[in-house]
């Protein structure tokens, strides 16, 4: 194994996210340059949703520490009164049916975020692990709306939910930090829980061919994430997201034709 000094408290610490990069670090700089660094800098932070907090509610049961999440969410997750807030309830919802599933459980009774570093593309990574099976696979555990497809307007089509959200990047990356703290590819499955009433399951496998694709993809960016983190290339604004538009500056008058595009009528 890698020798690295990373814990669970210290994981999500701003030394350590500026020291490795993680999936998600990578995802966020995927999706805008500009507002990852300023996330990263402490310059700017995203605002948390009740559809995060339940994501996180249902990640902390399964790692065991819903009790800490509890306590540090009080003002979020309860009534005056003490009782859970219905949306939360739906949390205990998603939980319960997840548990009743003998297949669900299976592949989420390995090791529990387990901690790994590595280097792809001469950048420092690290992962954590919702359920690793030393020898037989790595899953991780999500949690979201539905299992419809998802419209990408970037690139005008609809997307599985785990190519929209960059779950097989996150795969990935997993799994290639894993083959080099132990010598072996496992293979990588997603547990699936949706958020609706009432909730589906799923258990996901993400073919080798896949993997090999997105691996690439984030070996040809993240040299350049990491250059930006280091200051050596300015970040690029998407001018979409809720940071670029909180740190737009005008700079003179636009004729309003340059916004108009033409989509696809089957949207």
């Amino acid at each position: 194994m890698i020798p690295h000094t990373l814990t669970a408290e210290n994981y999500f610490s701003a030394e350590a996210s500026m020291k490795y990069m993680g999936s998600s670090q990578f995802k966020s700089f995927l999706t805008c340059e500009a507002s990852a660094l300023a996330e990263l800098r402490g310059e700017y932070e995203r605002e948390v949703t009740d559809a995060l907090l339940i994501g996180s509610y249902v990640d902390a049961h399964f790692e065991g520490t819903l009790d800490i999440f509890k306590a540090h969410h009080q003002k979020e997750l309860f009534k005056k009164d003490g009782e859970l807030k219905i949306q939360y309830k739906r949390a205990e919802e998603m939980i319960n049916r997840a548990e009743k599933d003998k297949v669900f459980m299976n592949f989420m009774s390995g090791q529990k975020q387990v901690i790994m570093t590595g280097v792809i593309a001469d950048v420092p990574f690290k992962i954590k692990i919702d359920s690793y099976s030393p020898n037989k696979c790595i899953t991780d555990l999500k949690c979201v709306k539905d299992f419809k497809l998802i419209w990408n307007e970037e690139k005008h089509t609809k997307q599985h939910f785990i190519n929209y959200w960059g779950y097989d990047l996150q795969g990935a990356i997993y799994r290639e930090i894993v083959r080099q703290n132990t010598g072996q590819t496992l293979p990588f499955y997603i547990d699936a829980i949706t958020k609706e009433d009432p909730p589906d399951i799923d258990n996901l496998w993400i073919p080798p061919e896949d993997m090999d694709d997105a691996l690439n993809e984030v070996i040809s960016l993240a040299p350049r994430f990491q250059k930006i983190k280091n200051g050596e290339i300015q970040p690029q604004r998407c001018g979409k997201c809720a940071y670029c538009r909180f740190t737009k500056i005008l700079t003179a008058p636009r004729n309003y034709h340059e916004d108009c595009e033409v989509y696809d009528v089957e949207q």
